[in-house]
Order: structure tokens, then C-alpha cells, then sequence
């Protein structure tokens, strides 16, 4: 099979002009093309009042080799590449005394679960929080009552929180084995829509997403996997040999359960506050590593649109536009624009009483009123935290509680409008836009709970990207706060064989140890580690 790419045709052209257009490029009568299908489709629209839809398909040719001869200088005629993905090991039939453990449900827990089940090795897979269902009703009850369960929210149970989210599955992870085509292959048979085996920028949604979750959770099961919900790690097991090196050798549970295990996937999120100070005090090697914080904006999806696509808006083709930002300020800093959610809304993210978080989310068809982005700045722990591996959770914290009083002391969020902002003034009264947070919005001035260097560098570079996107700094765009959580503030740091550097038998993994950011890196990297555990027991015999 060969694969053709940079095949470009105007936007809403007929099905048949795929064909045509491959006749063309190859040389080749009809009936010399037995077969085709699309493996990327992507749109260009640099010039708005011509957009392409920009292709890369898959073909079946009567005479493969002599087209791979005429062609054997143009890069974009290739042998279509290997994307199968081959387990390292398959211990089915195979006894252990311990079997692996998995500490967390979201993407990378998930995927390190389903990885080790296919292998054979029946993981257990423990999660603080709740099953997907019941998890969904408790997140809405912070939504819709302002009642929050700090082990059952948008951080924390069954699907981490990617679950509340856009759901997208795209990332800049160097992929050489395709193992984001694993993870995109297993959510499909899970019951995502196939477009995203094809899609530039492939996207599920929530509500998508908890159907899938529990898919994948029935795949685990009947592989010999287990679940435990509810039950939160509290204390690590870690014997220290005379010669100084310490090996993991189980896990205290809050139920005051204990659990024998040697070979540990940790995969607990962003969030696992506790979690990283345990971890600290056991001696397990971290450190701080940089985040960004910053503030939801929200416009209405068809200035977005319009901005991007122009007399093209609307087309079925394209959906709901979205956009990526970035503005290198005066005073050192960066804003750019972060988890940018097409049609969708802002959302209560917060894990812990008495904070505020916001965060964004979509579902598949991105049909809601509003867009909304991360508006953050980077920060880094030299600079901006030094002194303790943990003080970026400290740091957090110390916004997320201005945020709680300066929304009301009742998870509203504080917000205000663009143009007040900028003219440093507390907003009184929505124009134009309309938040789409709740619990709700309080309008006040974000100045009271954000650093002055981050609102320095937002209120510089809002003007600039109203330079990139028109309206960008309308003065009715509402600004909500704050955004906190936009990766772990800690990395545990790994060796080359994927176990913490100096516990064996632990295995640092995804967002939460700082090494994936979103659902498809946490997904690979699920992969990798849990492959990781595999070879490291096949090599103890």
C-alpha cells in the first residue's frame, strides 16, 4: 500500500474528486486504482476566501513498485508505514505472587491497565474517586449546587480529568512506534467515532468520553484486570537495603487495607496533592518543575469563526474554528492560549474545599454558544518558587483561595470583562458576552486573586492577539480565574527504564509525574511505562 500526502482540493468539493485527484498525481488510468482510503485530513486556511482540505490517502495500486520507481524522489509518495502495535512480552499462563498495580484511572492509568491486561499480567487498578457515572453526577453537583466531594470531582475518579474536558487527541510528542495510533485505535473500538483515526485535530468530547471510559474499563476486566474504586493510596512501602537502595514493596490504603506490591504504575494526576507530599516525606526523588497560571476567556464561537475562517464560516466541513496564541511580553513573560475548547464552556475544576478552578471542556459536536482558552503566563520554580520541591502546590493553593473570597466564599468564580481589565477597574455588570461558568461568575477586578506579574503580562498581550484574531480584546469578552492546573508543578524524576530514579518497583507515569500533558501523551506514555514493568519482570525471572 502506498500513501499519498499534500493532496489538495477545495473546500466542499464532491467525494469523487478523491479519486480524480489521485489518478492525477499518480499517472495511472481508473482501473489501475484498485483502492483507496483517507488517513489525514487536515484543512489550510491561510486564504480565507479559498480554503483547501488538505489530504493524506492511502492507496492500492495495481503496480506498487513501479510507482514507487517513478516516484522515488517525491516525498509525498511513500510506502504507507507500519502502525501495528506488537506487545513486548505475553505472560498469559504465567503465575505471579504479586501482580502489577495501577494507581489511577485517568488516560495514562488506563491505558497502562489495558496494556498490561493484554499482556496477560491482570493488573489491579486502584482509584481514589468513583466509577465514571457516579463520578459525573458528583462533578454536577458542584456545578449545579455548589456542594463539593474533594474525592469525587473533575480531578478525581474513574478518567481522570481528561473526562471534563475537550477531549483532544493530538499532541507534539515524538511518536516514532505510533503508539498515539494505539491509543486512538483502542478508543475507537471503544466507541469513538472513527474520524479520529483521520482528523488533523481528532477531539471526542465528555459525554463521549464516559461511555468509552467504561468500555475500556469492561475490556480491562475481561483480561483478568481488577478495579478497586474508592480507595485512596496513603502510604508507600519502601524497605531500604543495607547498601542504601530502597525497593517498593507495597501500598496502605485510606481503608487501612494493605496491598503487597513490587511493581507500581504511578498514575494519579496533576492533582494528587497528598499524594506528592507522601511521596516527598518517603524520600522518593522530585522536584519542582515550571507550570503556568492565568485566567478562562470566553467569545462567542462565531467571532472565533469568523476570524479564522471568513466568508467560510459555517461550513460543515470545517466546525467550529479554534485558535493557538502566544505573546513573549516586556517583562520576561509568556502568555499563550491553553486547552482552547471550540464550542464549549468553562468549568468548575476545583478538588479541594475552599478554592476555585476553572478549566474548559467541549462535547463532540462543539455546538455550544461560547469559546473559551486558557489566557495563562509561564512561570518557572527558580524564578518564581525556589526553596522546596513542593512550593508550586503552595503557590496554587495561595491563588486558588483568593479566587474562592474573591468570587463570593461559594465556588463562583470572579470574572470581568476584557475591557475593564484592561483599564484596571472592577466589572459591575455582563455586556455582549456571557459566562458560561457554574456555578456562576462573580464580577469583580481578577487583579485580587492573580500575581501582578501575570495580570501585567495578560493585559499586555490581549491587545496583541486582538491584532492576530479581531474582537480578541473586545471589551465585552469575559475573563474568569483562575487557572491553576495546567500541569503538575512536580516531576518525579524516572531512569531510563522508566522506575523512579532511586525507588525500584515505582513507576512515575503521565501528567501527574510531569511527563505527558493531555489525554493522548498521557495515553503514550501509559504505554511505554507499563511495557517498562513487563521487561523489568520478565528480567527478575
Amino acid at each position: 500500500m502506498l500513501r499519498l500526502s499534500d493532496i489538495k482540493l477545495p473546500l466542499g468539493h464532491p467525494p469523487e474528486a478523491l479519486r480524480a485527484a489521485v489518478l492525477e498525481r499518480l499517472g495511472i488510468a481508473d482501473e489501475a486504482l484498485i483502492d483507496l482510503a483517507v488517513a489525514r485530513r487536515a484543512n489550510d486556511a491561510r486564504k480565507k476566501s479559498a480554503i483547501l482540505m488538505v489530504y493524506s490517502i492511502d492507496v492500492t495500486v495495481a503496480d506498487e513498485a513501479a510507482i514507487l520507481k517513478k516516484f522515488a524522489n517525491d516525498p509525498h509518495v511513500r510506502q504507507t508505514p507500519d502502525t501495528a502495535y506488537r506487545p513486548v512480552a505475553n505472560f498469559d499462563g504465567i503465575e505471579r505472587d504479586k501482580r502489577p498495580v495501577v494507581i489511577g484511572a485517568g488516560p495514562c492509568g488506563l491505558f497502562a491497565g489495558l496494556i498490561l491486561a493484554q499482556m496477560g499480567l491482570r493488573p489491579i487498578i486502584l482509584e481514589r474517586g468513583k466509577v465514571v457515572r457516579e463520578r459525573t453526577k458528583d462533578t454536577w453537583g458542584l456545578w449545579r449546587r455548589s456542594e463539593l466531594n474533594p474525592e469525587s470531582n473533575v480531578q478525581f475518579g474513574e478518567g481522570g480529568a481528561g473526562t471534563f474536558s475537550d477531549g483532544k487527541l493530538y499532541s507534539q510528542i515524538k511518536d516514532p512506534r505510533f503508539l498515539g495510533r494505539k491509543v486512538l485505535t483502542e478508543f475507537v473500538k471503544a466507541g469513538a467515532p472513527p474520524e479520529i483515526l483521520t482528523e488533523a485535530h481528532p477531539h471526542i468530547g465528555t459525554f463521549r468520553l464516559v461511555t468509552m471510559v467504561e468500555s475500556m474499563r469492561r475490556t480491562i476486566e475481561e483480561l483478568g484486570g481488577e478495579y478497586r474504586f474508592e480507595r485512596r493510596v496513603e502510604d508507600f512501602d519502601i524497605e531500604t537495603a543495607p547498601d542504601g537502595t530502597r525497593r517498593l514493596r507495597g501500598l496502605h490504603l485510606h481503608t487501612g487495607d494493605y496491598l503487597a506490591a513490587d511493581h507500581v504504575v504511578l498514575a494519579v494526576g496533576h492533582s494528587a496533592r497528598e499524594t506528592f507530599r507522601t511521596l516527598y516525606d518517603r524520600g522518593v526523588d522530585i522536584e519542582a518543575k515550571p507550570f503556568s497560571i492565568g485566567v478562562r476567556i470566553e467569545h462567542p464561537q462565531s467571532w472565533i469563526d469568523k476570524a479564522r475562517f471568513g466568508p467560510c464560516a459555517g461550513h460543515p466541513d470545517l466546525g467550529a474554528a479554534a485558535y493557538s496564541l502566544s505573546h513573549h511580553c516586556s517583562n520576561g513573560r509568556t502568555v499563550y492560549s491553553f486547552c482552547m475548547c471550540p464550542g464549549g464552556r468553562v468549568v468548575a475544576a476545583t478538588s479541594e474545599p475552599g478554592r476555585v478552578v476553572t478549566n474548559g471542556m467541549s462535547q463532540y459536536s462543539r455546538k455550544e454558544f461560547n469559546a473559551n482558552s486558557g489566557i495563562v503566563v509561564g512561570i518557572d520554580p527558580q524564578r518564581d518558587y525556589p526553596g522546596h520541591p513542593l512550593a508550586g502546590i503552595d503557590l496554587q493553593r495561595h491563588w486558588e483561595s483568593l479566587a474562592f473570597v474573591a468570587g463570593g466564599s461559594n465556588y463562583q468564580a470572579p470574572g470581568q470583562k476584557v475591557g475593564d481589565f484592561l483599564a484596571r477597574r472592577p466589572s459591575s455588570e455582563f455586556g455582549e458576552v456571557l459566562p458560561s461558568y457554574r456555578p456562576g461568575v462573580h464580577l469583580t477586578d481578577l487583579r485580587e486573586c492573580l500575581p501582578d506579574f501575570v495580570t501585567d503580562a495578560i493585559r499586555e498581550a490581549l491587545p496583541a492577539f486582538g491584532r492576530q484574531i479581531p474582537r480578541y480584546d473586545h471589551p465585552d469578552a469575559v475573563m474568569t480565574g483562575v487557572e491553576t492546573r495546567t500541569s503538575s508543578p512536580i516531576r518525579i524524576n524516572r531512569g531510563k527504564d522508566l522506575q523512579s530514579v532511586n525507588t525500584a518497583g515505582l513507576f512515575p507515569a503521565g501528567e501527574g509525574a510531569g511527563f505527558a500533558g493531555g489525554i493522548l501523551s498521557a495515553g503514550v506514555d501509559g504505554i511505554k511505562v507499563a511495557e517498562a514493568v513487563a521487561a523489568r519482570i520478565l528480567a527478575e525471572g
